[in-house]
């Protein structure tokens, strides 16, 4: 939930930083759901929506929801270093990676072509202690925590591999190499390649599947738009 800065240190989940510049006001949009408030969320069709404006020098935004699937985002961040926000979709797993027998995702998003951010899955272990990013697209002045570890082809993508830690957890990035703003990730594989081939962790139990958008720069207002996310495991 709580994100770290653009090439320093992740905040541990539960952090709270400074708070909002100034409140948006409510989206256009007529959903089902929708809120200004900087920890504003929302349980939905099994998944679990926030707001998540947790960085510093943060500006307004506003989260509006159809369903635990389909979301955006109006955002208005300075473009500031370090990352503002991280608005997301989540749905917790609760079992062990030798336990799954699957674990996928679809997504489809509409990302403005300004701006400074990506659009990543953010998977935790139950205790916190590792943290798997996916970025299956991002522009501007953003970049992974860590050096770099190398390419590798995994549940479907080809990804950049950087592997960093904040002094409080592990951070592992995978970062497409090209651009998409629709497709399906194997998940799973991507975390027995960390666990089996680089041993980097154990047999941890994966807790939460976050999808969203890493927020550092929408200065005049940035529209992010979630038309379609599932996440399944079995």
């Amino acid at each position: 939930m709580a994100r770290r800065t653009l090439t320093t240190a992740l905040l541990a989940p539960a952090l709270a930083l400074t708070g909002l510049a100034g409140l948006a006001s409510a989206p256009a949009h007529a959903a089902v759901w929708n809120t200004c408030d900087k920890w504003g969320n929302t349980s939905l069709n099994g998944y679990t929506l926030y707001n998540n404006i947790w960085g510093a020098g943060a500006g307004s935004q506003c989260v509006w929801a159809d369903s635990g699937t389909t979301w955006g985002v109006r955002a208005d961040h300075p473009a500031t270093s370090g990352i503002k926000s991280y608005p997301n979709s989540k749905k917790v797993i609760g079992k062990t990676i030798t336990s799954l027998s699957s674990l996928s995702s679809n997504y489809n998003v509409t990302v403005p072509s300004s701006g400074d951010y990506n659009t990543s899955y953010d998977v935790w272990d139950t205790d916190y202690d590792y943290e798997i990013m996916l970025w299956v697209n991002h522009n501007g002045n953003v970049g992974a925590l860590g050096p770099y570890q190398g390419t590798v082809t995994l549940g479907g993508h080809t990804w950049a591999t950087y592997k960093g830690s904040n002094g409080a957890n592990e951070v592992f990035s995978f970062l497409r190499t090209s651009d998409s703003s629709s497709g399906t990730v194997n998940i799973l594989p991507v975390l027995k390649w960390i666990k089996d081939t680089k041993r980097w962790m154990g047999d941890e139990t994966i807790g939460d599947v976050q999808f969203g958008y890493e927020i550092s720069g929408s200065p005049g207002g940035l529209d992010f738009r979630t038309n379609n996310l599932t996440v399944s495991s079995s």
